[in-house]
């Protein structure tokens, strides 16, 4: 009976919680259980660096759910609790306690943890990271005047609390290895663009550098990070340091169970992993996906928020695709930025710029050898971002002076 089947969902993010409430928008009867390491009920990441670091909105107003409708919906939410293993032949997870968990499907939605590069002084306490609330608001703290914070990695979460922390008045240097900031999300042309805003919100950018440590002091009570050193001999000096290289997905338990995983868990159209009783949404899934005709991996809030529906039609059986473009957004000082498609650095021809640059007005598109538009990015216009799918799914040439010029219809 459909009321015996027992789903088991790993991960207490965003996307375990949209998927929990798939399976009961799509009338599944069964037993739900969501089993989250975090203490705190499922809640969006994308405040922790943006409005909630300026004090715009509290933990409540990024919660996905109050504990009431879990009650209501008859989930069984597991906080503070992470999963040790999985045995697909038994088909059962494992708890911290040694006891199991029986599943007739199960998804993972286990997210991403922060990079740590193996540093001198990455150890101190005041050397922070940033993809939990907690870290959030630790990071709040260490808000005031005649503060300094220095940035390593020039990626979306190192430019986005650079941003807060200006905007509080801090002092702020970012370190970023590559030539331009977001390298590799935007290539040179529109990193460049995220370069100039920095620096005209006084923060000290140093592009191509390294770091070698992150300096210390001890003050008797601990030892704390006082900054950076970098390659070159250069010094900064911080009261506290955040580390944004990156994130890594979290595959272990996929992989320990058998799971495919290269770069993430591979997952088909459907979500579905190696295993057909087993799907994975979120930052873990490397989807095929059967618009852009390859397998890809995306870390960002839309996949949580939208791949969770086709994976609750995929547990129950039902014909899915998840076939909509990647798509992410980002707001720094006066930008406002959405970016839809997917251009990969190296991978593109060129970059066609409609409106004003240099006012931070425009659309740009990234366009492959053959002026098929791989991906378009509007920055501070809106009401583009459907055209732009449109552009991109369509998979025919356009015309590059057509495109950047604005008397023509998009």
């Amino acid at each position: 009976m459909t009321s015996q089947r027992r789903f088991v969902i790993v991960g207490g993010g965003l996307a375990a919680a949209k998927l929990a409430e798939a399976l009961r928008d799509n009338d599944f009867d069964g037993t739900v259980t969501v089993i989250g390491a975090e203490e705190h009920l499922p809640y969006e990441r994308p405040p922790l660096s943006k409005e909630h670091l300026l004090g715009k909105k509290s933990l409540p107003e990024f919660t996905v759910q109050p504990g009431q409708w879990y009650r209501d919906h008859h989930i069984d939410l597991r906080l503070g609790t992470e999963v040790t293993a999985i045995d697909r032949a038994a088909a059962t997870v494992t708890l911290p306690d040694g006891s199991t968990l029986a599943y007739d499907k199960l998804a993972l939605a286990t997210g991403s943890s922060p990079k740590r590069p193996p540093l001198p002084g990455a150890d101190a306490p005041n050397v922070y990271t940033l993809r939990t609330i907690g870290d959030s608001d630790t990071m709040i703290e260490l808000f005031g005047q005649n503060r300094s914070l220095a940035v390593i990695g020039a990626g979306w979460i190192g430019l986005e609390v650079a941003a807060a922390a200006r905007g509080a008045g801090l002092r702020v240097t970012v370190v970023e290895s590559a030539e331009q900031p977001l390298l590799g999300a935007l290539g040179p042309e529109m990193g460049a663009v995220f370069a100039d805003l920095h620096r005209a919100n006084d923060v000290d950018l140093r592009l191509g550098a390294q770091v070698e440590e992150i300096t210390t002091r001890d003050t008797g009570e601990a030892v704390l990070a006082i900054g950076l050193r970098l390659g070159d001999g250069s010094t900064v000096t911080a009261d506290a340091v955040l580390v944004a290289v990156g994130a890594r997905p979290n595959v272990e338990l996929a992989e320990a169970a058998g799971l495919e995983v290269d770069g993430g868990v591979l997952v088909d159209e459907s979500l579905a992993t190696s295993d057909p009783d087993i799907v994975a949404v979120g930052d873990i899934a490397a989807q095929r996906h059967p618009v852009l005709g390859r397998r890809i991996r995306v870390e960002h809030w839309a996949n949580a928020l939208n791949q969770p529906a086709v994976a609750a039609a995929t547990m129950l059986g039902k014909p899915a695709v998840y076939d909509r473009l990647p798509y992410f957004f980002t707001d720094q000082y006066d930008l406002g930025m959405e970016y839809t498609g997917y251009a990969a650095a190296g991978e593109y021809d060129r970059v066609v710029v409609r409106g004003d640059r240099d006012a931070r007005e425009f659309v740009a598109f990234w366009l492959d050898a053959d002026n098929l538009v791989m991906a378009g990015m509007n920055v501070n216009i809106w009401d583009v971002t459907d055209r732009i799918k449109e552009l991109v799914a369509a998979g025919e040439p356009v015309d590059p002076a057509k495109l950047a010029d604005t008397s023509s219809q998009l």
